[in-house]
């Protein structure tokens, strides 16, 4: 199987601080962030739940997209995430 890489949105309970990243095993990295293992901007806005993903079969798309994201206006990311993720239900539990 090839290996596949993620870009991802988190959220914090109330949906109101998101969190953009990248990945290439995306259950360690959400638990990672959900457990409090990674200090910094995640812990400090408790984000939690995964809202929004995608998968590429390399690093560089996932990278770029990951880019892309990050670049938006915030009611961009908003439509993006509620495209997939309607309810902002945490997806974790999907993968």
């Amino acid at each position: 199987m090839d290996k596949q890489f993620y870009a991802y949105v988190m959220a914090n309970d109330s949906n109101t601080v998101t969190y953009t990243g990248v990945t290439g095993n995306i259950k360690r990295r959400v638990f990672a962030h959900k457990d409090k293992f990674l200090e910094g901007f995640t812990q400090r806005y408790n984000i939690s739940k995964l809202v929004y993903y995608e998968i590429f079969g390399d690093v560089i798309n996932a990278i770029t997209r990951e880019k892309q994201i990050k670049g938006g206006l915030r009611n961009s990311k908003t439509k993006l995430i509620e495209r997939m993720n309607k309810d902002w239900q945490d997806l974790c539990y999907e993968l």
